[in-house]
């Protein structure tokens, strides 16, 4: 095969411009460590939006991978396959769930959930049962049906008519919540923090009163934990944190470590209402991803990770909060273990785009959650060290973003 030299420039010549990417490509990653095609060295604190969550180029990933790809590749869902099967009870023995439905990304498994939840109360109340409350600011995915769902007006313009039967109020306000909810509702989703809408977590005392709604309604409680899963917010998924229980759970991001995969869990009595033709995917649970996914499992679901991710949390905290008082840029990190947001100074208010592009020139790599909130979502496995160099290369940049502006 003929080698082609591609440069950053090329993906505005070829691709379409749903994106704009950094001036830089990184070609190499190991660990918590970004190369790009100069060969510059970056702190990751990203992991690829909170989905490698071993790092990059984890070796029990790797070999997982590596053997798969010498037994099967892919057959179709006529079929079924043994790292399937093995992920689904693993992942059932993990959680509440009883049955899982694989696909191939959060969005995916957030349009099977909301299909299921109005399936559901069709089959056994009618088609009059089929509202869906949502809160506002909150991101479910970029399929027609979930940004509508997504409390995000934004996403959702210039493709026509909204989808009927859809809800928003604001999030954590219990008495909005309550007022929504009626007999009409088939479902309520969540996420237990809010990823997109700037790493909010909800209140406990919520996340109960939407599981009380739900039972008194007969209404399903699905919980979009594609961000929050995967022990990223200390526990495997954010449900456990809470101490409330779903009836419905999406996960995806770092499930697949880096590989892409996306899961819907739900009971089997729910479960049963998708029989044979009424939903589907292609690559739903694919031999490669679900084989990767079991390695990242094995090594997540361990009191150890729990344990590591809750001290990696108390120094990013610390370390956050320092930088907080030093320069006024941001305010004091907020979320859930390795999901954590500062939310900018009104004097800086919408400037987390800027912020983030200035730091990775200084050599570490940051996210956004809106224009006004910058997001930390490192491996869970990140080294001391690499915290270490990364917040002190966030610090040169929160200087020279200062300077810039004088």
């Amino acid at each position: 095969m003929k080698d082609i030299t591609v440069k950053r420039q090329d993906f505005d010549r070829y691709l379409v411009p749903t994106y704009a990417p950094a001036p830089f490509i990184p070609v190499h990653g190991r660990g918590a460590r970004l190369w790009d095609q100069d060969g510059r060295e970056r702190v990751d604190f990203t992991s690829g939006i909170a989905v490698n969550v071993l790092g990059h180029g984890h070796p029990a990933l790797l070999k997982a991978l590596r053997e798969q790809a010498d037994h099967l590749w892919h057959v179709s869902n006529g079929f079924t396959n043994e790292p399937a099967l093995r992920l689904a009870k693993r992942l059932v023995e993990a959680t509440f769930a009883e049955r899982v439905f694989f696909c191939n990304s959060g969005a995916e498994a957030n349009e099977a959930a909301l299909k299921l939840a109005r399936r559901v109360a069709s089959d056994r109340f009618g088609q009059q049962k089929y509202e869906i409350v949502a809160a506002g600011n909150s991101f479910h995915g970029r399929s027609l049906f979930t940004v509508n769902v997504g409390g995000q007006p934004k996403y959702a313009e210039g493709f026509g008519p909204n989808i009927e039967g859809i809800r928003h109020v604001p999030f954590d306000d219990i008495t909005a919540l309550r007022d929504a909810v009626s007999e009409r509702t088939c479902a309520v989703m969540l996420e237990p923090v809010q990823g997109e809408g700037g790493v909010i977590p909800a209140d406990a005392d919520y996340l109960r009163a939407a599981r009380e709604l739900c039972d008194t309604h007969n209404a399903l409680l699905i919980f979009d934990e594609v961000q929050t899963g995967v022990g990223r917010c200390g526990e495997l998924y954010a449900y456990q944190h809470y101490g409330v229980t779903p009836d419905v759970m999406t996960s995806a991001k770092g499930l697949g470590g880096g590989f892409p995969i996306g899961a819907m869990l739900t009971l089997a009595r729910f479960a049963a209402h998708l029989t044979p033709g009424t939903h589907g995917t292609t690559y739903g649970g694919n031999p490669l991803a679900c084989a990767v996914a079991e390695a990242v499992l094995q090594q997540v679901d361990t009191p150890a990770m729990r344990s590591g991710v809750h001290e990696r949390h108390t120094c990013f905290v610390e370390s956050l909060d320092v930088l907080a008082r030093r320069y006024g840029v941001f305010g004091s990190p907020r979320g859930l273990g390795l999901l954590l947001g500062c939310p900018l100074t009104e004097r800086y208010a919408g400037q987390a785009k800027a912020i983030c592009n200035i730091a990775a020139d200084e050599g570490v790599m940051i996210l956004q959650a809106g224009p006004g909130v910058l997001r930390f979502a490192p491996s869970l496995v990140i080294d001391a060290s690499d915290i270490e160099k990364g917040l002190s290369r966030l610090e040169r940049a929160l200087t020279r973003f200062l300077g810039d502006r004088q």
